[in-house]
């Protein structure tokens, strides 16, 4: 008989799953680096901005398609007595369903995804890449709930990234303007391969499964809060890109993505941490033990913003040089990606108390979320009607309505972060302490160490790279650790000990 898992398991588990996203991250930021030197120097800010828009609609449509069973998953294995093969086959049925109907509706109006240029060659059928995306987080989540992490990396982290990264530079030779959305494609369709087979490998087929229209609509509408919970955060990063595509150019859309692309990079740190979250806080909901979610929660939450905050600060003190690594013409997205770095660390709060408010109250939840792509929309299309009111330069226009957005991101996400932390510490009736002192001193410090570098003469810009970003996370680190890491925090960083150690 297996033995029930205690607190300190479960600790274990997250910092082990933590562990594994530090070193995906690290891999994916290595992958990334090159794509957007390739998309930038290759294929120009306008064919960016084009394939940017195309998957902002695509994957709108297949975070809408995945039903909330990227979270929602490991509620239903955790709860449910028959085989977990055949919940995961009724998880997939409705999903692939809700999959087809979204990608039939692209496939027919595919001015949706590209409003503002023609319909060439196979572009109608990008949709079908939907499924794929669908497919994916199921699996990967499935994986999540037995603590599999690894096969998330070597998905998301490492053969997805890799494979745009060098199919963007084969495909280039091909077709400069549909090269990046052929080499997006083939992407996913690795990434897909890459999670059905370690899922195979884990669950089995489904012997004896028979599709349940019943048992599946249930399932999605249980999870339907859920997926317009996750389709209102992932608009809450895209709904940026959206407004400022009503107003700019395609090229400044296209600088606009580059930003948005390094500062997402720190994004994968806190996202990653939900599968293997969710399953540790529904076996404590379902034994009511509130003191260790608040724990758990502040615990993961201080994880991810010492990391998100040190991230911040090493690209975005140096971001012309970061930005300039893409092409001359990005540098002028500094402003942006400064203020979507500063959006990430905001959100974070948010983020990790949604995690456990998913399960908790997730129609209220959902309610907070919504409210905040309001304020963002509001307080986004205020801030570019008043850059008129300023003497700015009519070929600066653009990126500061860049800027404007994403100080519309930061601010709308900072307000979500403060309001559902303080809701979850309510509904568990325990305190939720995430922020501590010592991220003060090193984001000070680091801060300083910054500021005197990129204050070195322009011929010097290499240094602010190949010296500064290290530097830089160096002494921030080194003070987290040495101040702000408790016991309990290192052991994120200690290699759990063989079944014949005490």
């Amino acid at each position: 008989m297996t033995a029930a898992r205690t607190d300190e398991d479960d600790i274990a588990a997250l910092a082990k799953g933590g562990r594994t996203n530090v070193f995906g991250f690290l891999l994916r930021l290595a992958a990334r680096i090159p794509f957007l030197f390739i998309a930038g120097r290759l294929y120009g800010p306008e064919a960016l901005g084009r394939f940017a828009y195309a998957l902002l609609i695509v994957e709108f449509v297949a975070q809408l398609a995945s039903l909330g069973l990227r979270r929602g998953l490991a509620e239903l294995l955790s709860r449910d007595d028959r085989p977990h093969t055949h919940i995961i086959a009724d998880a997939f049925l409705p999903a692939m369903v809700t999959a087809a109907l979204g990608a039939a509706i692209l496939i027919a109006i595919p001015q949706i995804m590209f409003p503002n240029s023609g319909i060439n060659g196979l572009d109608r059928f990008l949709p079908l890449v939907i499924f794929a995306i669908v497919a994916t987080d199921i699996a990967l989540a499935a994986l999540a709930y037995r603590f599999d992490i690894v096969s998330t990396v070597r998905a998301r982290a490492i053969v997805e990234p890799w494979t745009i990264s060098i199919a963007a530079g084969a495909f280039y030779f091909y077709s400069a303007r549909d090269g990046l959305i052929l080499a997006y494609v083939v992407s996913l369709i690795a990434a897909l391969l890459f999670a059905l087979w370690p899922l195979w490998r884990s669950y089995g087929l489904p012997w004896g499964w028979m599709p349940n229209p019943s048992r599946s609509y249930a399932i999605a509408r249980l999870n339907l809060p859920l997926a317009a919970a996750d389709a209102a955060e992932w608009g809450s990063r895209r709904l940026d890109l959206a407004i400022l595509g009503l107003f700019a150019s395609p090229a400044v859309v296209g600088i606009y993505y580059v930003a948005q692309q390094v500062a997402s990079l720190p994004q994968k740190l806190k996202t990653s941490f939900d599968p293997i979250l969710g399953p540790v806080i529904t076996r404590n909901l379902q034994s009511k033990n509130y003191a260790e979610i608040a724990k758990q929660v502040g615990q993961v939450g201080f994880w991810i913003i010492a990391a998100q905050a040190g991230i911040a600060l090493a690209l975005g003190i140096p971001g012309e040089g970061v930005m300039g690594l893409v092409g001359p013409e990005f540098v002028g997205g500094t402003g942006a990606l400064a203020f979507l770095l500063a959006a990430e660390v905001a959100a974070a709060t948010a983020v990790v108390s949604e995690s456990a408010l998913v399960y908790m109250a997730r129609h209220r939840n959902l309610l907070i979320s919504i409210a905040m792509l309001a304020v963002q929309a509001l307080v986004s299309v205020g801030l570019i009607m008043l850059i008129p009111y300023f003497p700015v330069k009519p070929s600066y226009v653009g990126l500061f309505q860049a800027a404007a957005v994403a100080c519309g991101l930061m601010i709308s996400l900072g307000i979500g972060s403060l309001i559902k932390s303080r809701f979850l510490s309510r509904l568990l009736g325990h305190p939720i302490s995430i922020w501590r002192s010592a991220l003060i001193f090193a984001v000070t410090a680091a801060a300083i160490l910054g500021v005197c570098i990129v204050s070195l003469p322009a011929r010097f810009e290499w240094v602010e790279l190949a010296v500064g970003i290290p530097a830089i996370l160096g002494l921030y680190s080194w003070i987290i650790w040495r101040w702000g890491f408790s016991p309990d925090d290192r052991v994120l960083f200690k290699k759990a000990p063989s079944p014949d150690e005490p």
